[in-house]
């Protein structure tokens, strides 16, 4: 098997924009595509930056807050509000760290929550989200251990051309063995990290068709032939054996998610509907494969929101690729 090592960090070609070169942020304040206008808007402190974003053909925005500063913002909310049901992340649209807390912040953790948040000023605003803020897993198919059911990530392969399926790693700390459809075994767990993390890998046995793509629920396979790292506003898509597929926009990066099982970080948080069983299954862009999904709050009914493990991480980890 020829392996592509195609991986592209911190530029990513999107289903219809990308984010140009010219416009990389000078500085760490963050960046965005700003949806109205479809230009890559980047976030700066001082007038002197800005001029050097302008002049390098990019769009300029002058905040009030440093990426330091709200990355600071973020610690002191590690410290001081770490709740089950609870997650937090710069959104560089706004210059705040976006806090949400599901359903169950309620009474004294929501008092507690609320207090930190206020303490941070204009620096961070809470938001409360619909259902419940755990990783989606479920009974069934189609890739499975005992009674719990996810959805495969990305078929990638090491440089040997040994065969392996990524998916969420609270699927794979269920147990070792894993089947697909029809109870056909599958492979064994080579490797798992959650919480912390949310990925895992699995080694295919002999004789599986394994396409380097992902299931459209259309009838249709997407060819991945790259990965990278996402943007804030970028359009993607999910695929999942609960829901099928499902589009949406990437809100937020390196997103800390506080689930009642533990805490999570570097995450990305999208608009993305998802469900139990969908976890592990694949956000991707065009032909770039983005993340794995993790978990979030509401259903592809009501809405809430998704977060997704960056699939890059996960491959440089294993010392594996997309083909």
């Amino acid at each position: 098997m020829k392996i592509k090592r195609a991986i592209v960090v911190g530029v990513v070609v999107g289903a219809a924009l990308a984010a140009p070169a010219a416009q990389a942020a000078p500085s760490d304040a963050g960046s965005y595509l700003d949806q109205s206008t479809g230009a890559m808007v980047v976030n700066v402190t001082t007038k002197a930056e800005a001029q050097r974003v302008r002049a390098a053909g990019g769009t300029a925005k002058i905040v009030k807050h440093s990426g330091a500063v709200l990355r600071a913002a973020t610690d002191e909310l590690r410290r001081s509000a770490t709740v089950p049901g609870t997650a937090w992340g710069v959104d560089p649209v706004t210059n705040q760290v976006r806090v949400t807390a599901d359903s169950t912040v309620t009474g004294a953790k929501l008092d507690r929550l609320r207090a930190a948040v206020a303490a941070l000023g204009d620096k961070a605003r809470l938001e409360a989200v619909p259902g419940v803020m755990r990783p989606f897993i479920a009974g069934g198919n189609p890739i499975y251990n005992g009674p719990w059911r996810c959805s495969l990530g990305f078929n990638v392969a090491s440089a040997d051309g040994t065969a392996y399926a990524l998916t969420a790693g609270h699927c794979t700390n269920t147990g070792p063995d894993w089947t697909g459809p029809g109870g056909r075994f599958l492979g064994w767990r080579t490797g798992s990290s959650f919480p912390g993390n949310d990925y895992g890998i699995i080694r295919y046995a002999d004789g599986w068709d394994r396409p380097g793509g992902v299931y459209m629920y259309d009838g249709t396979v997407r060819d991945i032939n790259a990965a990278a790292d996402p943007y804030v506003g970028q359009g993607v898509e999910r695929s999942g054996s609960t829901t099928g597929r499902h589009g949406g926009v990437v809100t937020g990066l390196n997103v800390t998610v506080n689930y009642e099982e533990g805490s999570v970080y570097g995450m990305i948080a999208t608009t993305v509907c998802a469900e139990p069983g969908d976890s592990g299954g694949s956000l991707f862009a065009g032909n770039t494969a983005l993340g794995l999904t993790s978990g979030g709050s509401g259903d592809c009914r009501t809405g809430g929101q998704t977060f997704f493990q960056p699939v890059v991480e996960a491959m440089y980890n294993y010392g594996v690729w997309v083909y």
